[in-house]
Parts: C-alpha cells; structure tokens; sequence
C-alpha cells in the first residue's frame, strides 16, 4: 500500500483539488448572503451577486459623470505604477546590496548590523515621518513600499550567497577570477532564481504597504478607493476590488515563477519541480 505522503494527484486531481477550496467558499458566500437578504433586502455586508455586477459595470465599465475617466482603470494603475516603483527598486537595491554583503566580509560588518536594525522597524511606524519628509506625493509611497520590503531581500540575499559552495568559489579563485569576475560569472546566476524568490514572499507586504499609504493618503489607486467607500459600507464594490488585487498578486507571483522558470531551469529542477 503506498503510503500517503508519497501520493501523487493527477494533473485533474491537482486542478479539482485546488479549486475546491474556493468553491467551498463560494457555497458559504452565497448560502450567508441568501439568509442575511432573506431578512433584510437592504442588506450591505453580504450583496448578492447581481450587485457585484452593477458595481462593476458602474466602476469599470461606465465614465465616470465628473471625471468621465473608468475609475477601476484608473486605480489600478496608479497602484501598479506604485507598486513597480517600490518593488523594483527594492529589488536592484537589494540584489546589489545582499551579493555585496554576502561576498565581502568587509561590506558585511559595515552594513549588516545597520540592515538588521532597519529591517526590524515596524514600516506602519514611520510612516507619519515618511509623509513628513518626502511629503503626501508619490515619493513617500513608494518610500515606505521600500523600506518594508528591501532589507528583508538584502538579507535574504545576504544569506544565499554565503551558503553558495565554497569549493565553488576556491575554484574560480584558482582559475584566477578576481572578485568582480567570481560574482558576475558564479554568485549572480545562481542567486538570481533566489531574488525572485524573495521578491514573491514579499509581495503580500509590498501590496499591504501600498493600499495603507493609499488608505491615509491619496486621490486615486485600489486602496483609496477602498477605503473612500467604506463610509458607505459599499460592499459591492469592495469585495470586487479586493478580489481584483488578489487576481494582480496572484498574476505578478504567476509572471515571476514563469520568469525564474525560463531564466534558471536548473534551480527548478533541482527543486523538483
């Protein structure tokens, strides 16, 4: 008998499998939403579906009267233009600055102690002096996406790149690859499937940094949005922008695991994948 944790599902397996947690999830949505409209029809925090798709239509499909610009388009990209910012500055800076630590002893007891510090600091903390020093405009959102997120890749990267092999490094060393050489030629292709790793688990903090600076400060984007409504308890449009920031996460995670796949094949398979 095999046992279980050596069970492999199918490609359908795998597929029903992962679907039914959501139509679960369905199911109680819609069974909760029937019993709260059942007893009252004017009902905000469950709406049934068909206000979902008058939301939708009203936020994405139709001009707005004042502004005649589709306001779903609008702040989303405003958001990703946010996020981009953040995210690939804390990436380039993080890559640089984690090979570098990791490689040097000298850069390390520098800069390490410093990056450790400044990676335990609460970013919602200082977030009022964010805005009080690069002001309510698009710096200090993607300032506070930064620091949220790049000194937790600096470290990551820090730490793979001192785990790479050492015999790795003595031979290259031996083949006379001076420091420079030895980090474009053998650290940096193996730690760029690593960034990319880093990068993904920290997207959800990237997105929470993101629609709280949104939420204080702005006058478009998904979270302004969201949190411009909810005096209303407009459900019908809520529920539709957290799902549409859910299916933008999931997409970029998706875009980077294909990228990570095509530029370094040899790390998923050696991950098994």
């Amino acid at each position: 008998m095999t046992k279980l944790i050596n069970r492999q599902p199918s490609q359908y397996g795998k597929l029903m499998l992962g679907l039914l947690p959501f139509v679960i999830l369905l199911v109680v949505y819609i069974s909760a939403s029937d019993a709260r409209l059942a007893a009252n029809a004017a009902d905000k925090l469950l709406p049934a579906f068909s206000s979902f798709w008058d939301a939708i239509d009203r936020m994405a499909l139709t001009p707005s009267k004042r502004t005649g610009e589709y306001l779903m388009w609008v702040d989303t990209l405003a958001s990703l233009q946010r996020l981009a910012l953040g995210v690939g500055f804390s990436a380039l800076i993080g890559l640089s600055v984690g090979v570098a630590s990791g490689m040097i002893p000298l850069v390390r007891s520098s800069l390490a102690p410093v990056v450790t510090a400044i990676s335990l600091i609460p970013p919602m903390a200082i977030l009022p002096i964010l805005f009080i020093s690069f002001g309510l405009g698009e710096l200090s959102k993607v300032v506070l996406i930064f620091i949220g997120i790049c000194p937790i890749i600096i470290r990551d990267i820090q730490l793979r790149a001192q785990s790479l092999p050492q015999e790795q490094l003595i031979k290259a060393q031996t083949l006379g690859g001076n420091s420079w050489q030895i980090i474009v030629r053998v650290v940096l292709p193996q730690i760029f499937p690593r960034l990319i790793d880093a990068i993904r688990l920290t997207l959800g903090s990237a997105w929470l940094f993101l629609i709280a600076a949104e939420a204080i400060v702005a006058t478009e984007g998904l979270g302004y949005r969201i949190f411009l409504v909810r005096r209303y308890m407009s459900m019908d449009v809520i529920l539709p922008y957290v799902l549409w920031i859910t299916i933008l996460a999931y997409a970029m995670d998706w875009l980077l695991k294909q990228l990570s796949r095509k530029v370094s094949p040899w790390y998923h398979q050696a991950q098994g994948e």
